[in-house]
């Protein structure tokens, strides 16, 4: 097993225009302090582990388990979740950094136990600088077989003294920076009567189904998994279903539209055609690029900033490492409200969009931080 920084990479490897050495040196989107690209031949691991910041602690982010199309994608995929985990504990109002791990593949496939404990040495090997948890692609019981070889892992199973499935309370949290949203739109914090589209009904999406409903709402729901939209149906028959996203941005009467899938869902093609007033979801990175923001406040649509509403999860696996206790997470996670509510307040006052105006305040406690 080798470790390799992000400095060892050769000039070949990156495109004409600089690619990701560029982004990680010369752009705001990089400013990193750590970037690792893990290999393990044997079980054929290929992993990247990109650390933004430690100035409010030790870095505190999931493992993505996804096919990329290339690399030099799941570099960069891990350099935007890096920073985005930074910027979401910090306001989360957590004692970490930000980090994030991506493994390169289809985990359907190539996942094994013999793959996961050669990730997990990799992330030991960084000795507790980044402590890593559950993400898109994997599971409580992963969390439980990398626990085995690399103790700052978080996730596990409650049997293996772990706090469970943090896709509970990133629902609630959701939930609870929509009802912020409807109070700073409408005056009232709830979603009763009001019509909302959610894309993407997995690990958190079914879950905030369940919270709108017995709040009264109108839920329109699709997936590219068939399954999952079937589970949804199958349990609330009242739940409308639509072929694909497009779809259901365009669906007449939506009040909120809730991105819960991957990043990038608002973008140059879906801002344009959103009927909703407000966007609030669970999908991490939903701007697809600086200035998606400023187009969505231009449109009227109140945007709550991702990394803040799906705060609930990482709330959960940071208070694991302190002896995971249930309500004590749900009472910090019930905190998103509030939070929510002073950053739409913060964006008014300084004339800016709520996404502007979220990075502030988080860049704000992490340079309290570094000069601790």
């Amino acid at each position: 097993m080798g470790v390799t920084t992000v400095t060892d990479v050769r000039p070949a490897s990156v495109s004409a225009d600089g690619g990701v050495l560029h982004t990680l040196f010369r752009t705001e989107q990089g400013g990193h302090e750590q970037v690792v690209l893990c290999q393990d031949r044997a079980s054929g691991l290929k992993a990247v582990i990109a650390i933004h910041s430690t100035a409010l602690g030790p870095a505190l982010g999931g493992t993505r388990f996804h096919a990329y199309a290339s690399e030099e994608e799941a570099v960069l995929d891990a350099l935007n979740l890096s920073r985005g985990m930074s910027y979401k504990n910090a306001l989360a109002g957590l004692d970490h950094g930000g980090g994030k791990a991506v493994i390169i593949g289809d985990p359907e496939v190539i996942k094994t136990e013999e793959l996961l404990l050669a990730y997990g040495r990799f992330v030991a090997s960084l000795g507790g600088r980044y402590v890593t948890a559950c993400d898109v692609g994997t599971y409580v019981a992963d969390m439980d077989v990398v626990a085995r070889t690399n103790k700052w892992t978080t996730g596990r199973s409650p049997e293996n003294g772990g706090a469970g499935d943090s896709s509970v309370l990133t629902a609630f949290g959701v939930f609870q920076g929509m009802r912020a949203s409807a109070q700073h739109q409408w005056g009232d914090p709830t979603l009763r009567g009001r019509k909302v589209g959610i894309a993407g009904v997995g690990k958190v999406g079914h879950h905030l189904v369940e919270h709108l409903l017995q709040d009264g709402a109108e839920v329109v729901i699709t997936d590219v998994r068939a399954e999952s939209v079937d589970r949804i149906r199958a349990k609330h028959p009242q739940v409308t279903a639509v072929a694909d996203t497009g779809t259901l941005i365009h669906t007449e009467g939506l009040d909120v539209y809730a991105p819960c899938a991957l990043g990038g869902a608002l973008n140059d093609d879906s801002v344009p055609a959103l009927t909703a007033k407000i966007v609030c979801g669970a999908a991490n990175n939903q701007l697809a690029h600086p200035g998606i923001e400023k187009d969505l406040s231009d449109r009227g649509i109140l945007y709550a900033p991702d990394y803040v509403v799906n705060a609930g999860g990482v709330i959960q696996v940071a208070d694991e490492l302190h002896g995971f206790d249930f309500d004590r997470c749900k009472a910090k996670a019930t905190k998103i409200f509030d939070t929510t509510l002073a950053i739409f307040a913060r964006a008014k006052a300084d004339g800016i969009p709520p996404a502007a105006a979220a990075d502030r305040l988080a860049e704000h406690r992490m340079a309290e931080g570094r000069r601790a």
